[in-house]
C-alpha cells in the first residue's frame, strides 16, 4: 500500500470518530480517546479491593483462604475478572487503524466483488463474555459479515478482534450483537455490516448434574444485528449472509433475539432480589434468597458489589441491580459443609441392592465381579478461579460379595457430596475412589471427565477442551486386563 493511500484511510477513520454512521452514534466513543476509562483492576488499590472481596466470599463459603490451594485464589480471580473485562480498556481505533487496505471492485453495472460490494464473512469466531445478570461466563459463537465500499477492505483478523473487545465486558447477547455491528460500521465505513451470534449460558448446578459433557442443558439464544444494505427490505446481501451460515447448519434471523430455549436467557434472572446491592434482603426460599444466611450473605453481596466498582462498573446500574445477589446465590451451591452427614462406613450393607446387574462386567481369568456405575453427572466449583467445572464420573470396583453392591443412587449421592464444594478435579477423583475403597477394598477405579470453565473462558480459551483424571486402588493397579476392560466399557457406553 502506498503511503498516500494508507494516510487517506487512516484520515477517514479519524473522521468516523467525530461523525460515524447515522443512527449509530452511541458507539462512537468506542473509536477514539474520549471514552471514559474503566478502572484497571490489575493495578494498585483496585486489584487489592478485588482480592479482599474474594477473601470475604471464601469466608462466607466456610473456607479458609490461607489454606493450601486457596492462598492465591483471590489473585487468580482478580486476574480472571481483569482478563474478562479488558474490553473496557480497549478501543476499536487501535485495532482497525492501519488495517484498511485498497482493493479494486468490479466496474459499475457488471456486478459486485472485492472492495466494492463483495460480501465478506468470517464465521465461527469463538468468544466468551460475562453475563451482566450473574457474573458467570457465557460462550459465544460469532459470525460477522460486511460489504466493502470505496475500494477498500479491512484485515480479516480485525473483525474477530473488534468482536472480542465487546465480548470482554459485562454483556447480554442482544447488546453484544448491536455493539459489534455499530462499531464496525462506524470504524470501517462499509456499505453494511451483519452480525449473528449463538450464545450458551451455563444452567443451574442441578441441571448440569443431570447432563453429560459438552453444553447439553445449557440455555441457548441466538441474536443478530445489521446495518446499511443488510437492513434493506428483501436485501439480497442479508439473504446471502444467512444462506452461507446455513452451510454450517446455522439458522439466523434478522433483528430481534431468538430464544431457542424455554428458559430465560440467564437462568438466575428468575431469582428474586432486592432493589439495592449489599444492604437489604428478601426472606425467601426455593431458588430465592434464604434469610437464615443473614449477615454472612449480606457481606458476600457487598463484596461482589465492590468487585463491580473495582471493574469500573456501577452496581446500581439497572442491568446490574441484583447481580451481586445472583452471583452469591450461585456460589452458595458450593458452600463447605461443616458437619458432613455422608459417611460410607455408616452405610448399612444389608440394605444394599442384591443381584444388581446394571453395569456389571467380568474380568477375564477372574471369578470376582467387577461392578460399575457409569456416566454419573456432577457439577463442582474450581477452587483456583471460583468457576464451575462439570462432567461425568465412572466408578468400577471388585465385588467378592455374591449378589451385593452399592446401588447407583448411593454412588450418585457420594459424587454429589464430594463435588458440591470448592474442588480440583484431581482431588475429587481421589476422594471418590478412597470412599468406595473403604468398603470394597479389593480394588477400585474412578474416571472423571470434565469441562472446566476456567480453561475455556480465560487464558488460553480452549473452547472444546475437556480433562480426564483416573484414580486406581487395590487390584486395579496391578491387573491391567481388568483396568482395560473397565475403560473399554466406558468407551462403548460413551459412543467414543
Amino acid at each position: 500500500m502506498g503511503a498516500l493511500e494508507e494516510g487517506r484511510f487512516e484520515g477517514e477513520l479519524a473522521a468516523a470518530e467525530n461523525g460515524g454512521a447515522g443512527g449509530l452514534g452511541e458507539l462512537e466513543l468506542e473509536l477514539g480517546g474520549s471514552e471514559p476509562e474503566a478502572a484497571d483492576c490489575g493495578s494498585g488499590s483496585d486489584a487489592a479491593a478485588v482480592e479482599e472481596a474474594v477473601r470475604a466470599l471464601l469466608l462466607g463459603l466456610g473456607e479458609d483462604h490461607e489454606r493450601e490451594g486457596l492462598r492465591r485464589t483471590p489473585h487468580r480471580v482478580a486476574k480472571a475478572f481483569r482478563e474478562g473485562t479488558r474490553g473496557y480498556r480497549q478501543k476499536v481505533k487501535d485495532i482497525v487503524q492501519g488495517a484498511l487496505f485498497p482493493e479494486a471492485g468490479i466496474p459499475n453495472g457488471t456486478g459486485y466483488a472485492g472492495g466494492t460490494g463483495g460480501l465478506v464473512i468470517v464465521r465461527d469466531i469463538d468468544l466468551f463474555s460475562y453475563c451482566e445478570l450473574c457474573l458467570l461466563p457465557f460462550s459465544v459463537q460469532c459470525h460477522v459479515g460486511y460489504v466493502p465500499s470505496a475500494n477498500r477492505v479491512v484485515g480479516l483478523s480485525k473483525l474477530s478482534r473488534v468482536a472480542d473487545i465487546f465480548a470482554k465486558r459485562l454483556q447480554d447477547p442482544h447488546r453484544l450483537a448491536n455493539e459489534v455491528c455499530a462499531a464496525l460500521h462506524s470504524s470501517i465505513k462499509p456499505a453494511g455490516v451483519a452480525v449473528s451470534l449463538q450464545c450458551w449460558h451455563i444452567p443451574f448446578p442441578e441441571n448440569l448434574r443431570s447432563s453429560k459433557l459438552g453444553m447439553q442443558g445449557w440455555v441457548k439464544i441466538s441474536s443478530s444485528s445489521c446495518s446499511g444494505v443488510f437492513e434493506e427490505k428483501n436485501s439480497s446481501f442479508w439473504n446471502d449472509f444467512s444462506t452461507i451460515l446455513k452451510f454450517r447448519g446455522i439458522n439466523t434471523e434478522k433483528g430481534n433475539i431468538n430464544c431457542l430455549a424455554l428458559q430465560p436467557w440467564c437462568p438466575l434472572s428468575s431469582l428474586e432480589v432486592p432493589y439495592s446491592n449489599g444492604h437489604s434482603m428478601k426472606n425467601t426460599v426455593n431458588g430465592k434468597i434464604p434469610s437464615k444466611l443473614g449477615v454472612t450473605y449480606s457481606s458476600m453481596v457487598s463484596a461482589v458489589s465492590s468487585i463491580l466498582l473495582s471493574l469500573g462498573e456501577d452496581p446500581i446500574r439497572k442491568e446490574l441491580v441484583g447481580t451481586p445477589h445472583r452471583y452469591v446465590h450461585w456460589l452458595m451451591n458450593f458452600k463447605a459443609s461443616a458437619n458432613p452427614e455422608m459417611k460410607l462406613d455408616g452405610y448399612n450393607l444389608d440394605k444394599l441392592w442384591s443381584n444388581h446387574k446394571n453395569g456389571e462386567v467380568f474380568s477375564n481369568g477372574h471369578t470376582t465381579i467387577i461392578r460399575s456405575a457409569l456416566n454419573m453427572p456432577f457439577c463442582s466449583q474450581c477452587e483456583h478461579h471460583l468457576l464451575p467445572f462439570y462432567g461425568v464420573v465412572h466408578i468400577g470396583y471388585f465385588d467378592e460379595q455374591s449378589g451385593s453392591g452399592i446401588d447407583r443412587a448411593r454412588l450418585q449421592s457420594l459424587v454429589h457430596f464430594y463435588g458440591c464444594k470448592l474442588q480440583v478435579q484431581e482431588r475429587l477423583t481421589k476422594q471418590i475412589a478412597e470412599a468406595v475403597y473403604s468398603i470394597f477394598s479389593k480394588g477400585v477405579i474412578v474416571v472423571v471427565e470434565a469441562n472446566h470453565i476456567c480453561m475455556i473462558s480465560r487464558g488460553i480459551e480452549k473452547v472444546r477442551s475437556s480433562t480426564a483424571t483416573i484414580a486406581v486402588l487395590g487390584q486395579f493397579s496391578s491387573d491391567s486386563a481388568a483396568k482395560a476392560l473397565f475403560l473399554e466399557t466406558i468407551s462403548s457406553t460413551s459412543g467414543g
